[in-house]
């Protein structure tokens, strides 16, 4: 069971008090006895068993220093009716709570953004090759593998959004293909391969889509390539003139979905 400030505002006090000196003086109370225990949804429900010993150790505080003359008789009689007041608000919070649903804690935000500062090229024709990436710009929950830079891990159970971009270059005379898909855990996803075809020399294009997959604590999101020919590939370009360097692949992962 934890244990709570009562913590009321003064335009919570206002609600239920009409005078400025009943305000000061409960606030006043409230720094002497400040703890009422919570129980069941925490910080929601109230248990009324526990606010109600609160209340009473709160009236004793009032009828000492009515005795004591540090604050008038009538403010004494108006705070403890207040006081038996919030009791009763209480209790209906502690009724109403009970037939709420636990409270779900948050789950982490994954972020990861990567890419790639070199070039992607197929050794051979209709082989599959995963894309590698030099460059981690921001890892939270979600990193890329050390060794194997093509794997890009995540800490948490959930879906992820996978967004690519892939500068795409054809350095032969004929119509060449690529093929991009994702991969989990070194299994393809079905369904998920898309298919570009770049027309002739110099025939630079941008791929860029993504996937909403999901993924559990451990597992490893792979960019998957092949090509009929290995005169297509992601190209890196060096930054020219006015224009930055052009990364071969940017790829961008969260969860918040």
């Amino acid at each position: 069971m934890a244990i709570r400030r009562l913590g009321l505002t003064r335009d919570q006090l206002a609600s239920f008090l009409q005078e400025h000196e009943q305000i000061r003086q409960f606030e006043l109370l409230f720094s002497s006895v400040d703890e009422i225990q919570t129980t069941g949804l925490d910080a929601v429900t109230y248990d009324a068993g526990a606010a109600l010993a609160g209340v009473n150790k709160l009236a004793g505080v009032v009828a000492q220093l009515a005795q004591d003359g540090a604050i008038e008789a009538s403010n004494a009689l108006a705070i403890a009716q207040a006081a038996e007041r919030a009791l009763n608000a209480v209790s209906e919070l502690a009724m109403v709570g009970a037939t709420l649903p636990p409270i779900v804690p948050l789950k982490r935000k994954g972020l990861g953004t990567f890419s790639s500062n070199v070039d992607q090229v197929a050794l051979l024709p209709n082989v599959a090759y995963p894309v590698t990436f030099d460059t981690v710009d921001v890892e939270r929950g979600v990193w890329r593998d050390s060794v194997s830079t093509s794997r890009i891990y995540v800490a948490d159970g959930a879906f992820y959004n996978f967004q690519f971009s892939a500068q795409l270059d054809n350095t032969a005379p004929n119509a060449r293909i690529m093929w991009i898909w994702p991969r989990i855990s070194g299994v393809d996803v079905p369904d998920s391969a898309s298919q570009v075809r770049l027309q002739g020399n110099d025939a630079e294009l941008v791929a860029a889509w993504n996937w909403v997959l999901e993924l559990k604590p451990g597992d490893y999101f792979e960019l998957m390539y092949a090509v009929d020919n290995v005169s297509v590939r992601m190209e890196h370009f060096p930054a020219a003139g006015v224009v930055p360097e052009i990364p071969s692949v940017i790829l961008t992962v969260t969860n918040d979905i």
